[in-house]
């Protein structure tokens, strides 16, 4: 029994140094807090300031970065609808050609002259103008030079223009009213 009331009283001192030893470190850290908690109202407001300095560089950054990324794709957006749109028109372009083509092979088939015919026959009028035109001013050159005193040029009676000229035949004009033997 001895040794038994030898171990209890050895637990009882060794639980008292440790539970003196756990009050002591309490003690310490409430003071290390309260020193800390001090030194943060001294210093608190330098800390606050720096800290407000810190953030607003760094939202300065983030929006230059944001920016910079918005026109990249503002850029980018604004290629590929320039693409498309030249895409769209030269599709646009080909199907007119392909409209008008085949319009003209129908107007051609009725038998409708093209522009570029008209343009054709235009220019040949304003050759044949310009043909004739050399012609008339060396005419009356060569008729003076060749016209004699002698020659009489008679002048043209009812019978000999209708000898020259083809009979026709009386044609009778179409009449719309009725006439009583119709019915």
């Amino acid at each position: 029994m001895v040794k038994k009331l030898q171990r209890t009283n050895s637990t009882k001192s060794s639980h008292a140094q440790l539970s003196g030893s756990v009050k002591d470190s309490a003690q310490q850290i409430w003071q290390a807090g309260l020193g800390a908690f001090t030194r943060a109202q001294a210093e608190g407001s330098k800390a606050f300031e720096s800290l407000v300095k810190e953030g607003v560089s760094i939202q300065r950054k983030t929006q230059a970065v944001a920016e910079e990324r918005i026109s990249e794709a503002t850029n980018k957006m604004s290629s590929m609808a320039t693409d498309i749109t030249s895409k769209a028109s030269g599709q646009w372009d080909k199907l007119e050609n392909i409209f008008e083509e085949r319009v003209a092979k129908a107007l051609n088939k009725l038998g409708v002259p093209s522009a570029k015919d008209v343009n054709d026959l235009i220019g040949r009028i304003d050759d044949l103008n310009k043909a004739v035109q050399k012609l008339s001013a060396k005419a009356p050159a060569k008729k003076a030079a060749t016209a004699s005193p002698k020659a009489e040029v008679k002048p043209v009676t009812k019978t000999a223009a209708k000898r020259a000229a083809p009979a026709r035949k009386a044609v009778k004009p179409l009449t719309t009213e009725r006439t009583p033997t119709q019915d």
